[in-house]
């Protein structure tokens, strides 16, 4: 039966297994094959598994398993398959265990490409040393090596850690390529050594775009935005992800006007690259953090012409956007229109909410995002409760606080204890918010001292208001906020020498207030102003 159904397999459905979309499809294509018996055949059932290669999910790879478990003479491709698809999964480690299986198969072993797939799934999870062990079975394989093979040694060892390994590798190649040196270059890069990552790159026999690439997002992620342009007008060749790492890179170093300037490089450049998704998160959060809502509607303008897709990532960046520019009936507007949402978006939207004292429309986008089945985490947890904070809604707050850690496992951070703090302080509930300040350790505990000081000062109560800044100048002598805090309680109880004296501790210390800063956009042009001095920069 096995070689009938081989030598005639019937077209229409492994046409209809290439083409599936999702696992009940595949399973569909499955049920067929059982049916007829086509399950058996080799050729037919790689076909079932093949689809779990780019559909690394791991009910899919488990599925694909399964299938392979029950073909009477599975084959290399077959086998490599499945390797592969969960090196590519989120558990990259199991890739391991159809590797042994492989390599006890009585009916097949593993060729330089089983070889290839375990070691990339070495890398993914950066096992050094089951890489290592993998590494000698190639060499008593008899299997001849090649640069493929070598390529993925490289960025094992170094993805592991161990760089003078990997370098060893690399210097013993008799034939390498930039993909050798990419993969070296990659692992410095994504552990942060940027020096080591920079002399790979002037070292390098030739170099791509990747290679460039690598450089930028090394100095970007850094922080080193200078050094990451410098090295952005090099290079010969730029792709999107060029751009996206110049702009993100200058978005979260807060760069925020430069990062905007660079999209509109990338706009006016003559190249075909257009921007993706990632381009826009980034270029929006510039926005948001400069206040600049004509820029970001030009960016919501330009989104909609090109028919992009607003989920995920990118209706929580405009949803964001959106709230910290004031128009939070448009943040509303493209949340209700998101066709996907993900915990970002949902805590985008209650925080915005928040923000903007819609304490009670906050809990109500709480409500229906646990009913719809998605879990809160910690980030959900300081909105909703700093929503509850806006609008004094205590009873919620002290509930939701109880329920965060015994119903949803999210143990309560010190922002969470702050939102608590300051709802009860600004409630005069002085005593209940004062036993939360001593269950947060100590060299945590400054931020919530200040906030239950400046509630004991609105409400006169002066002496635990001493109190508390005379414990928050212990914890930080080296900070302004318990200097600036005393110096004030003083002042507005005409302790004029007290507060001499305060300042005087201060310029022996050292400590200076830094002066405000305020952003305002006129006419599309974003300036900014410091205290005391004027305008800063336009």
């Amino acid at each position: 039966m096995s070689s009938t159904c081989s030598s005639t397999p019937p077209l229409p459905i492994l046409t209809f297994t290439e083409r599936a979309k999702s696992l009940s499809e595949i399973q569909q294509a499955h049920a067929f094959m059982l049916k007829t018996g086509l399950s058996r055949d080799t050729f037919s059932a790689s076909k079932l598994i093949s689809f779990a290669v780019s559909n690394p999910e791991p009910e899919t790879v488990s599925y694909a398993h399964s299938i392979l478990n029950r073909i009477d003479t599975p084959n290399a491709f077959t086998h490599n398959s499945l390797i592969r698809a969960y090196a590519n999964s989120p558990t990259p480690e199991t890739a391991l265990t159809a590797f042994r299986e492989m390599l006890i198969s009585p009916v097949v072993g593993p060729d330089k490409y089983s070889f290839t797939f375990a070691l990339k799934a070495c890398g993914a999870f950066c096992g050094g040393e089951e890489g290592r062990q993998i590494h000698g079975l190639f060499l008593k394989s008899g299997l001849v090596t090649d640069v493929y093979v070598e390529n993925t040694l490289v960025n094992v060892y170094a993805r592991s850690g161990w760089f003078e390994v990997a370098r060893k590798v690399l210097d013993g190649m008799p034939e390498r390529d930039v993909v050798s040196w990419n993969s070296l270059l990659s692992a410095f890069v994504e552990k942060g050594l940027v020096e080591e990552a920079r002399g790979v790159f002037d070292e390098m026999e030739e170099r791509n775009v990747e290679s460039w690439n690598f450089m930028v997002s090394c100095y970007a992620s850094a922080g080193l935005v200078e050094e990451a342009r410098e090295v952005f007008e090099a290079m010969p060749v730029k792709d999107v992800v060029s751009w996206n790492a110049m702009v993100s890179g200058y978005a979260r170093a807060g760069f925020y006007g430069e990062a905007l300037e660079v999209f509109n490089e990338m706009l006016e450049s003559c190249g075909e690259e257009e921007p993706d998704g990632f381009t826009f998160v980034s270029v929006l959060s510039a926005c948001a953090n400069l206040g600049s809502l004509s820029q970001g509607e030009w960016v919501r303008v330009y989104i909609d012409k090109r028919g992009v897709e607003i989920d995920g990532f990118l209706a929580t960046a405009l949803v964001d956007m959106y709230s910290k520019c004031g128009r939070i009936d448009k943040a509303v507007e493209v949340f209700r229109g998101a066709s996907k949402k993900d915990v970002s978006t949902w805590n985008s939207m209650i925080s915005g909410l928040s923000v903007h004292g819609l304490g009670n429309d906050a809990l109500e986008i709480f409500s229906e995002m646990v009913y719809e089945g998605f879990e809160p985490n910690g980030i959900t947890f300081i909105a909703v409760l700093s929503a509850c904070n806006h609008v004094g809604l205590l009873e919620q707050a002290r509930k939701l606080f109880e329920t965060m850690s015994s119903v949803y496992g999210v143990e309560p951070s010190v922002e969470h204890y702050g939102c608590m703090v300051d709802l009860l302080g600004r409630l005069g509930k002085f005593e209940e918010a004062e036993e939360l300040v001593n269950k947060v350790p100590e060299d945590e505990a400054a931020v919530l001292l200040e906030s239950l000081l400046g509630a004991c000062k609105r409400f006169g109560r002066t002496e635990q208001a001493e109190s508390l800044a005379k414990r928050l100048l212990e914890l930080n002598p080296g900070e302004t906020s318990g200097y600036v805090q005393m110096s004030n309680l003083y002042a507005s109880n005409g302790r004029w020498d007290e507060v001499t004296e305060v300042r005087r501790k201060m310029r022996a210390e050292r400590v200076s207030k830094k002066p405000g800063c305020s952003v305002i956009e006129v006419d599309g042009v974003v300036h900014e102003f410091l205290a005391g001095e004027g305008l800063l920069n336009d």
